[in-house]
């Protein structure tokens, strides 16, 4: 198909589970998956195969004893190596011409489309994601490639200004250089090839730093832009730790910019380190940053309260609450606070937990030990800054259930006041806090009590209601009468405000142009 005849983009469309067709092939995707654990994968810089000797290895979640993969950790040398390749290949790749560049790209989105069961077994058994959260996942990031192809195309061309007379006068958007794409661990496919196809298909070259904690889906990406012709020169996997080599790389006279999605702290000093000028450095760093929320779903009195209880659970509890749009406060009206908080609690014991591979549980494991121990820390918290109602039964620092899976049950602390640090730090677990408002403009105030500023809903039936909302509810994504979840590419694009990021939209009209540069260029005519 000739690029200018593209179809409109249409988001991916999701098997559905519940049929048993789709349930063998998701059984056999596993089988084949589990048949390459404990594989063993090298380093790759500028083609080159580079094995460290110190492995890194990622984990089942749900089962720790099992190694999905083993991977090996760079060094600063590395590191400093990775930057210098990538700018060597820079002028090439960026001469590539955009129909090029976009031609290989939506190669990789049919290889992807070819391979998504497969993926989504990589994301339920490294990740701890359900089926239907892998599907999403996959698929968003299928979706990145197909609407990131049709962006380039119309901005790969010169772009409409206003003509002085006796001038032809055009402005033309070029690559920046080297860009360092720093994805998470909780969406390692859709952030992961969201970040780092934005950066190639605007003609730069980039260096992919993983997740230590899910290199392996990172890893089956790589070989999926290879599979579709992207050159090695123009992208390079490097695993390992962020305090060993991720510094390194955004510290680096060479790197241009940094995409990073992860926590506020991190984000903070990424963003410090990319504003200090150094030797041989001839610009200022560009910083694209999605740091994370304190989520919060708004149910006004006269809300319809069974949809405002399915959709504040979808939110909270949707992969363990590990979701920077994650609802992790209710703010509910006084009139309806009690019997918004019975229907909560029924609804929230009927969450099945474990396995992520067994699909009739709604919640799997969280990501690790150390992401366990600091969620059960806040639910300790919690019990003393308000009414337990439903899970924390786990807390206390036990051991995990049998089979060593990170398991915690969704909990539900209420009566929890705006000072507690349940309703304003992210815990990024399965914790929802709740808290009773006096009415709208109380709850509009409660919401807005944040440092951050990513996502939130409002259950409404109240036109007038829902334009104060529309106005003075400050995030960048919000939504009335439906989850605060499940951002589609094109239809909403994703980024928040304050400490929530750079107020970036991925999956929005204007996100390639954090990976460009305007050029103007005026010639005298006649």
């Amino acid at each position: 198909m000739a690029l200018a005849t593209l179809p409109e983009f249409r988001n991916e469309p999701y098997a559905d589970f519940s049929q048993p067709a789709v349930r063998q092939a998701a059984a056999g995707a596993l089988r084949q998956v589990r048949s390459e654990f404990g594989r063993e994968y090298l380093l790759r810089i500028g083609g080159e195969w580079i094995a460290t000797g110190d492995p890194l290895v990622s984990v089942n979640p749900s089962n720790p004893r099992e190694a999905v993969g083993i991977h090996h950790r760079a060094t600063p040398e590395l590191a400093n190596h990775a930057v210098e390749a990538a700018h060597a290949y820079f002028p090439q790749w960026s001469r590539t011409p955009a129909a090029e560049r976009v031609r290989l790209l939506l190669e990789a989105a049919r290889i992807l489309r070819a391979r998504k069961m497969e993926f989504d077994a990589w994301l339920v058994l490294e990740a701890g994601k359900s089926w239907p959260e892998a599907e999403a996942d996959v698929s968003e990031g299928i979706d990145f490639c197909e609407y990131y192809a049709r962006e380039m195309l119309r901005l790969a061309g010169p772009q409409r200004v206003h003509q002085l007379p006796g001038e032809h006068d055009e402005m033309i958007y070029i690559p920046l250089g080297v860009g360092v794409v720093i994805p998470p661990w909780n969406f390692p496919a859709a952030i992961l090839i969201g970040m780092a196809v934005a950066s190639l298909v605007a003609g730069n070259t980039a260096i992919v730093k993983p997740s230590s904690e899910t290199p392996t889906i990172a890893a089956k990406f790589a070989e999926v832009l290879l599979e579709a012709g992207f050159p090695e020169g123009c992208f390079t996997l490097l695993t390992g730790s962020g305090s060993t080599v991720g510094d390194v790389l955004v510290e680096h006279p060479k790197t241009r910019f940094i995409s990073f999605t992860g926590s506020r702290d991190v984000g903070l000093r990424i963003n410090e380190l990319a504003a200090r000028h150094r030797p041989g450095q001839i610009w200022i760093k560009r910083v694209i940053a999605e740091m994370g929320g304190k989520d919060a779903i708004v149910v006004d009195a006269d809300a319809d309260l069974d949809k405002a209880v399915d959709g504040v659970l979808a939110s909270a509890f949707g992969y363990q609450g590990q979701k920077c749009s994650a609802c992790s406060r209710a703010i509910v009206d006084a009139q309806v606070y009690d019997p918004f908080l019975e229907k909560l609690a029924a609804k929230t014991k009927n969450i099945k937990v474990g396995a992520s591979e067994d699909f009739g549980n709604y919640m799997g494991p969280v990501i690790s030990e150390t992401a366990r121990k600091t969620i059960l820390g806040y639910i300790e918290t919690g019990k003393r800054e308000g009414r337990l109602i439903a899970g924390g039964e786990a807390a206390g620092g036990e051991a995990p259930p049998s089979g060593g899976g990170y398991f915690i049950p969704p909990t539900i602390v209420a009566d929890v006041e705006p000072c507690a640090r349940i309703f304003q730090e992210e815990i990024f677990g399965p914790v929802l806090a709740v808290t009773k408002a006096r009415d709208f403009e109380h709850a509009l105030g409660l919401a807005n009590d944040s440092q951050y500023g990513l996502t939130g809903a409002v259950f409404s039936n109240d036109a007038d209601h829902l334009r104060q909302a529309q106005e003075r509810f400050h995030v960048g994504n919000l939504y009335f009468n439906r989850k605060c979840t499940g951002a589609m590419v094109g239809a909403h694009p994703f980024g928040g405000f304050n400490m929530s990021g750079t107020d970036s939209k991925a999956g929005g009209p204007d996100y390639l142009l954090l990976f460009l540069q305007a050029k103007s260029v005026a010639a005298k005519v006649g």
